[in-house]
Formats: structure tokens, C-alpha cells, sequence
């Protein structure tokens, strides 16, 4: 489960005084076209050779469909690319492997979403409608275009091969290349059909565990490793996806919790002689391949193997001629090991960069080949959120993280032979949030900043923090779509409360439009509340929170609060979630509201809470436990039974079943269910095939049972994200209405 932003997140406010005529945001405007929150800028990165930044921008009167654009460093001009609509003029028809894909890693656009730059910088790979497209750099744009597949099915997963020899894909379940020199394509893999998948991940391997590939080219181009699955163990649940005039029955093979997942094996394949060697990955066949990579060497494989229970994380090095693999490194912990992505082989040295928790916050370590600690290379109280990059020259070391606050992000460096872990260098300046890609070279970067006063903009850096130019300004001026809406916005304001235990609680709340302290308000408490999952940032929220702020004009106040178990704020922060879902968090989001009725200007009457998945099951389970605190609450795609829920997540913090059976229990809503006294409205998408829609139609009959009055709003054909404008666009008006009526 991952923390999805649907029309429940908080908007953060902008402190202005009058800025000339003013308009009262309305739900058709806030999901309209151009989008409040000005020019969007996707997949911003600097090309291999460094002469340009390469983004996908959508045009103004659809901002859902996205082209291919460029900054050019030699004339500092910015210019189209490619424009999706030349090569496909209307929107795609996904298959539904696509379109499960693209659910996984939360991709919603239309039109170019994804591509990917050659080695030697000169040309681009893209998929749209099914088939792939190469742009040529050194052609003239009339003819930098190629499209290098004609299929009815559609070519997955798609990149270039180290060198630029080769592009790489899925089709139909097994792997395939395109030699670009002879043009011709090949088909490496032949066993994939019905349960058997050939480079491609698995559903928890995406859902749950951010591994979105099944293959890996070796530096060398001679080889590829690549998984095998087999879902013949996993238990099938019918799955219907009900749409607005048809229906759709899926036999799906969805691994619940306490129950099989794939079988996987991991097996490295010869290009020249197309004989694949199978990587011994140990006896237990009941574990998770969570990473694969490849040696600077192309001669061994880097594999990152979690065992059932997640307590244990081994990093294994595999010979690829003889299969045989040594453990380098063990993470082990008495809960769970957070995956992540932060490894680096150095390739001036026979060392690695590694991401551990074992000091209670996410740092990064240097070891050497045989996994021996060399060095930390930082710490603190404080948490890294993700390795950047390492210029080996100059011994930096970029990576992304909260060492100011929980609130702010930003890019830090420090050096390979530190011998103070602690003192980092923070590059970015700017309070707020800062999301960076550095180049490989580590001279430049690019920053998409926001902050809880300015709209999201993008600009270019090099790592001595001197700016070299803006890719999109996004100036809150009186040309930006939001201007004429600045009167009626609301500042967020920004504090902590204590939970309990002492732990510190981050808020943020937004007050009325206008606000007359002497008055009495109701307030909608908008929560997540997950494992994962951060709600108080200081960001600029965008489309989704756009709502809050509408809301706000109508007179609420509008509170959200990050309680124990959320994202950043280090292991044993999280930890008290383990084997008890739904208590802690509940409890901490109850002492949000004492906070809150102890204000003057709020009525503790009428207090009302939303959350969309986790945040839909923190709705129920709050509601319940305390039935005299909510007098409403919208739950949206609710998980209401977490036997229902799949392996990896709920295994991560319930255990198995079978070891923690009352843990199950007392974290599913229906023993609760007597506390309900609320109103209560409940959404869910009618085709979601990740909180499968079974667990509010098991709600629904359950309440219908015990003559309990509620609410429903069900959307044929939505998947988890309840995504479209008309969609949202109802989901909001049908939200509103329901606070307005019962608040």
C-alpha cells in the first residue's frame, strides 16, 4: 500500500494581502484546465553528456497528456521535442497489463510518461500507444523521429542496453531486444504464457515493495538477468471490475496475507549464445527478491534477498558462470527491514555505498567488497531519504534528506573519506521541499522545489550551488492561473503536539476565509495515518488539496496530523505500529482533536474526518473507537479486514496470521463496529484491484445487518486512485455535500 493523493491531502496556504479582483475557487475550476497549480514538469533529468535537461510538460488545455520537451544548455532555449499528439492523435487504449502497470506506480497521465536516454547522450527511447518510438538527436527534427515497433500488443518496460546496442522490452511475457545497428528484432525468452512471467515483476514486487522491473542489463551488454515467475502457488479470488454498462470477471491470483506468493528464480541470460545460468538463491524458497544489480565487473551480480517475515535482508553477490552465491551483508531486525534503493558500487575502489536503519535513522555506510563497515558517512538524528549520486573525483556524495526537519527536504553532501558522519553539507537553500536529480558526473543538478508559498518551479544548479538556469519559473504572478483565487487563500500554519509517550507530532492547520476569531467553526480532520505515509510537509500540494482550500472558503478549518507509524522520523517512530494496526495511530490522531476543541474558534461539535485507504480504514477505526468525537466521516476505499489484504504490506507490520491471529483481529474494524454512531459516508472505486472492492461490500453487509444507517458512492470502472476529472470532480462535489448536510 502506498500513500495515495486523491482529493484528501491538505493544500498549504500563502500568506497575501490584497491582490485585486477575486475569485471564489469552485470544484469544476479546481479540476479544469490550465491547472491552478501552473506548468507541471514530469521526469526532469540532465542527458548522459550533459548538453541538456530533458522533461515531459503537458500543454495547457489538457494537462493530463503529457510531451517530450528539452532544455538545451549550449542556447538556453527551451523547445518541443515531441508532441505526443503528431504520432498518436488520440488517447491510448491500454491493455490491461499496461494499465495494472501503470496502477502499480501511480502513473495517471496520457500521452509520453515515460522515457529513456542512450549512454552516449544522443538519442531517446519512449513508448506511446503500445509501440516504441527512437528520437535521434543528430538528426534534423523532421526526421529524428523512428518508430521501431508495429504490434497489436503492447511493449512494456522498455530501455536502452548500457552501450546503446540495444533496446530492450516485454512483450506477451518474455523479453525481447532490437539490435539498432541491423535493426532487427529478437526474441530471447520463449516459456512465457499463462502463469509463467520472463522479466517482468511481480504484483507484490510492485505494489508493495518499489521494484517495478524484472530485468537488468550487465555493463558489458553480453548478458542479462532477468526473473522467471510462476503464480501457480498464489490462491485465486475472483475479482469483478463493474463498469457503468458490462462487467468483467477476473480469476486473479492475488496473494493474501498467510497465504503462497510466486514462485521466483533468477537466472542470467547469454546474448551471444542465448543459454541462461540459474542463480542459486538458497533453499528457502519462501522469500522476497527485493533488488538486483550488477557489478562494475559484469562478471557477478548484486542481490538483495528478504525473508518471509521481513525481520532478515541479506545482500548476496552471484558468480554468473557457476550460479553460486556468498552473503556479503545481513540487516536483521526484531520488527521489519524498510527495502530501499541505496546501493552504489564505486568503481575507482573496491567499496560500496549502503542504506542501513541499524542506528534507528536511514544513513549511509561505505563497506567494502567483503560487506566489512569501513565508515559511516552520515548520522544523526535525522533520516536520509535517498542516495543521489557519488563523484568519484571529488570524493562527493549527494543523496536527499531531512537533516533541518520532517517538514523540508533538501540535497546535502558529503565526502567518501568523512570522518565526521554528522556534518553534512546542505546545497539547497531555500525552506521547503526540494526534490533533485544529479548528474553523473555530479556537476550539476536539477531542483523541483516547493514550498507552502510557491507553486512548484524547476531550475538547473551546479552541486557549488550556483544556479545556471530556470526550466520553468511557474511565477505566482498575474499571468498564473491561480492569481485571480490569492484573496480567498488561506495560510497554513504549521506546529507540534505531544503524543503519550512524548513523542513530538507534527501538524498543520488552515483556518476559515474570511476568519473572525470570535466565531465558533466545525473542522474536518483530513488523515492518512499509514506506515509510509507524511501528510504535513512544507509543499505546495497541488490539484488534489486544492479542495481544502475550497473548503476553507466555505467556513471550515482544516487539520491534518502526522501521528506515530508515519514516514521520516526514524525506525522506532514507526515501530510501535508492529502486530497492532489502527491503536496507536488512532490514539494520536484523538489527542490532534483535544488540541483542536481547546482552540477558541473551533466547535468541538461538529468535527468531521476523511481519509482515502489507510487513511479510509483510520476513518472507520477512529469512528468506532471514538463514537462521541466524530459527528461525520467519509471513508474512502477502506481496507475493513486485513485478512483481506496482501502478503507483503500486512505481513510487514501484523506478522502472519497464524502467529498473531488476535493482532488480526483487533485491527479489522468489525469488532468495533458497535462504537459507529457517526454519519458515515463510503467511497470506493468499483474495479480497485488493490483494496479489492470486497472489503466495503463485506462493510456494507455488516451494517445493513445491524440496521446501521450509512452512506455509500461507488464509482463504476475506478480503479484505487479514483482517477478522471469527472471522477474526482464527483468525489468532491459528493464529499462537500455530505460535511455541509451533517456538520
Amino acid at each position: 500500500m502506498k500513500v495515495t493523493s486523491v482529493v484528501l491531502t491538505v493544500f498549504v496556504g500563502l500568506g497575501l494581502g490584497s491582490v485585486g479582483l477575486a475569485s471564489q475557487l469552485t470544484i469544476e475550476r479546481i479540476h479544469g484546465d490550465p491547472d491552478l497549480s501552473g506548468p507541471h514538469l514530469r521526469e526532469v533529468r540532465i542527458s548522459p553528456d550533459e548538453s541538456r535537461v530533458t522533461f515531459l510538460k503537458s500543454q495547457s488545455e489538457d494537462f493530463e497528456r503529457f510531451d517530450l520537451w528539452e532544455y538545451n544548455l549550449e542556447d538556453n532555449e527551451i523547445r518541443l521535442l515531441v508532441d505526443s499528439r503528431s504520432l498518436v492523435p488520440e488517447d491510448e487504449n491500454l491493455s490491461e497489463e499496461e494499465k495494472a502497470r501503470r496502477e502499480r506506480i501511480r502513473l495517471f497521465a496520457t500521452g509520453i510518461v515515460e522515457y529513456f536516454w542512450s549512454d552516449d547522450g544522443e538519442a531517446l527511447l519512449f513508448p506511446l500507444g503500445g509501440d516504441l518510438y527512437l528520437y535521434d538527436l543528430t538528426e534534423p527534427r523532421e526526421r529524428a523521429t523512428t518508430r521501431l515497433t508495429r504490434t497489436v500488443e503492447f511493449e512494456t518496460d522498455a530501455r536502452f542496453s548500457p552501450g546503446g546496442r540495444y533496446v530492450s522490452f516485454i512483450r506477451e511475457q518474455d523479453l525481447f531486444i532490437i539490435g539498432l545497428e541491423e535493426d532487427e528484432e529478437r526474441q530471447l525468452t520463449f516459456d512465457g504464457e499463462g502463469l509463467i512471467r520472463n522479466g517482468m515483476a511481480e504484483f507484490i514486487a510492485q505494489e508493495e515493495m518499489g521494484r517495478y522491473t524484472g530485468y537488468w542489463w550487465s555493463e558489458d551488454e553480453r548478458y542479462i538477468a532477468f526473473t522467471q515467475t510462476d503464480e501457480s502457488p498464489v490462491g485465486i479470488s475472483q475479482r469483478f471490475e463493474i463498469y457503468a454498462d458490462t462487467f468483467k470477471v477476473f480469476d486473479e491470483r492475488y496473494p493474501r496475507t498467510g497465504t503462497s506468493n510466486v514462485s521466483i528464480k533468477l537466472g542470467v541470460l547469454e546474448l551471444e549464445t542465448g543459454e541462461t545460468i540459474w542463480i542459486d538463491l538458497g533453499r528457502d524458497r519462501d522469500f522476497y527478491l527485493a533488488r538486483v544489480k550488477w557489478l562494475p565487473d559484469s562478471r557477478r551480480l548484486a542481490v538483495q534477498c528478504q525473508s518471509r517475515d521481513q525481520k532478515s535482508l541479506e545482500l548476496l553477490f552471484a558468480d554468473i558462470t557457476t550460479g553460486r552465491t556468498r552473503v556479503v551483508l545481513r540487516e536483521s531486525s526484531d520488527t521489519w527491514i524498510n527495502l530501499h534503493d541505496d546501493l552504489t558500487f564505486l568503481e575507482t575502489r573496491s567499496d560500496f555505498i549502503w542504506a542501513s536503519e541499524r542506528e534507528g535513522y536511514k544513513h549511509l555506510y561505505l563497506h567494502d567488497r567483503d560487506g566489512k563497515l569501513i565508515r559511516p558517512l552520515t548520522a544523526g538524528d535525522w533520516a536520509v531519504e535517498k542516495l543521489l549520486g557519488v563523484d568519484e573525483n571529488s570524493r562527493a556524495v549527494y543523496f536527499e534528506g531531512y537533516a533541518e526537519s520532517p517538514l523540508e527536504k533538501h540535497l546535502y553532501g558529503t565526502s567518501i573519506d568523512t570522518e565526521t558522519p554528522g556534518d553534512v553539507v546542505r546545497i539547497t537553500k531555500e525552506e521547503g521541499w526540494h526534490s533533485a536529480k544529479v548528474a553523473e558526473s555530479g556537476r550539476f543538478y536539477v531542483d523541483q522545489f516547493s514550498n507552502s508559498e510557491t507553486p512548484p518551479r524547476v531550475s538547473l544548479h551546479r552541486t557549488d550551488g550556483s544556479h545556471v538556469a530556470d526550466l520553468e519559473v511557474n511565477a505566482l504572478d498575474v499571468g498564473h492561473p491561480y492569481y485571480p483565487y490569492l484573496t480567498h487563500h488561506s495560510r497554513s500554519e504549521f506546529g507540534t503536539i505531544r503524543a503519550s509517550d512524548g513523542s513530538l507530532l507534527y501538524y498543520r492547520l488552515i483556518k476559515p476565509v474570511p476568519f473572525d476569531p470570535a466565531r465558533k467553526y466545525p473542522v474536518i480532520v483530513c488523515v492518512y495515518g499509514g506506515p509510509g505515509g507524511q501528510m504535513v510537509r512544507k509543499a505546495w500540494w497541488g490539484r488534489g488539496g486544492l479542495w481544502n482550500q475550497y473548503m476553507a472558503q466555505r467556513g471550515y478549518v482544516i487539520f491534518s496530523l502526522d501521528n506515530r507509524g508515519s514516514a521520516n522520523r526514524g525506525k522506532a517512530f514507526e515501530d510501535v505500529l508492529y502486530r497492532s494496526l489502527g491503536v496507536v495511530e488512532v490514539e494520536d490522531q484523538l489527542s490532534g482533536v483535544e488540541y483542536l476543541k481547546a482552540l477558541p474558534f473551533v466547535d468541538g461539535n461538529r468535527i468531521g474526518i476523511v481519509g482515502h485507504s489507510y487513511g479510509g480504514y483510520m476513518v472507520l477505526m477512529a469512528m468506532m473507537k471514538a463514537p462521541d468525537v466524530f459527528r461525520a466521516g467519509v471513508s474512502s476505499a477502506p481496507v475493513t479486514d486485513w485478512l483481506l489484504y496482501d502478503t507483503h504490506y500486512t505481513e510487514r507490520y501484523l506478522g502472519h496470521p497464524e502467529q498473531n491471529a488476535e493482532g488480526y483481529r483487533k485491527s479489522s474494524v468489525f469488532p468495533h463496529l458497535d462504537g459507529l454512531k457517526g454519519h458515515l459516508l463510503i467511497i470506493h472505486g468499483m474495479a480497485d484491484d488493490n483494496v479489492l472492492f470486497t472489503n466495503s461490500c463485506k462493510l456494507f453487509k455488516e451494517l445493513q445487518d445491524r440496521g446501521v444507517a450509512f452512506e455509500m458512492m461507488n464509482y463504476p470502472g475506478s480503479k484505487h486512485g479514483l482517477r478522471g476529472k469527472k471522477v474526482q470532480t464527483h468525489v468532491d462535489e459528493t464529499i462537500t455535500r455530505f460535511f455541509d448536510e451533517k456538520l
